[in-house]
């Protein structure tokens, strides 16, 4: 079941029980995206899947509100898949083991919508399973660019479905686009994004994903507004760098028997 967040002139581009796939895209080439991962949560018995993408073995990006539920949340990450209806051969599942959502995220607003997933185990890196780079703090990504997005979101309105990884190019925006509809945007920390023909746009089941220019992760998926596939929101990955690796440097310390992360 669907759940939607409703929000003043927004709609969160929130996870779907089944995935599907990205509007006005195309399939991507099998294990041409190996960073991709596709996220399955469980809470309590309703189900969710959104995206994410591997940074580090033991580290997965993805967006806070795809985690953020009532009670407890069980999160599995699969990497190295295409069709992820399949038992494909190149899948890695892994349980997470911790999911750390930005302290000064925000549901209301979606302010600070990032999450980092550490694995219960590091992800075995090949030709299908591999991590992204990401954009450092100095690092921006200007107004015309072109950028790719995958997911398995939905791809239509009328919620078609497909099973297999999808792709498509968009542009990022001037960000008065997005602060006319908003004044919730903050130009900090998002990125305003999307096709002004409306006939390409992220759609539910692909929050999380990476918005990938010049082969680096910039952004990732969070929300759209009410009635509309342009533009969308991506939260600006570069404004927390240093958040980031603050957190993955704990998760090596966690793993170091007798370190003061881990009493």
């Amino acid at each position: 079941m669907l759940l939607l967040l409703l929000l003043t002139n927004a709609f969160v581009l929130l996870p779907w029980a089944g995935a599907g796939r990205i509007i006005g895209g195309q399939e991507a080439k099998p294990h041409s995206r190996p960073y991709m991962a596709f996220l399955e949560i469980t809470s309590g018995i309703q189900f969710y899947t959104c995206g994410g993408f591997l940074i580090r073995p033991d580290a997965v990006l993805s967006a806070a509100h795809c985690v953020d539920k009532e009670g407890s949340v069980k999160v599995t990450v699969t990497l190295g898949a295409h069709n992820i209806r399949r038992e494909e051969p190149s899948q890695q599942t892994i349980p997470v083991e911790e999911c750390v959502i930005h302290p000064e995220y925000s549901r209301e607003s979606l302010e600070n919508d990032i999450v980092l997933l550490k694995l219960a185990k590091n992800a075995t890196i090949n030709k299908n399973v591999q991590c992204i780079s990401i954009a450092n703090k100095n690092e921006g990504v200007r107004e015309g660019t072109k950028c790719d997005l995958s997911g398995w979101g939905l791809t239509s309105r009328e919620e078609d479905e497909t099973d297999v990884l999808r792709e498509v190019k968009l542009k990022v925006q001037n960000e008065t686009i997005c602060q006319q509809l908003s004044p919730k945007y903050e130009r900090q920390s998002m990125i305003c994004v999307g096709d002004e023909n409306r006939k390409k746009s992220a759609y539910k089941g692909d929050s999380g994903g990476p918005l990938v220019c010049n082969e680096k992760a910039y952004g990732i998926v969070s929300h759209g507004y009410a009635c509309r596939l342009f533009p969308e929101v991506f939260t600006r990955i570069s404004y927390f760098e240093l958040w980031i690796r603050e957190q993955l440097k704990r998760f090596s310390l966690q793993d170091i028997p007798g370190s003061p992360s881990s009493d």
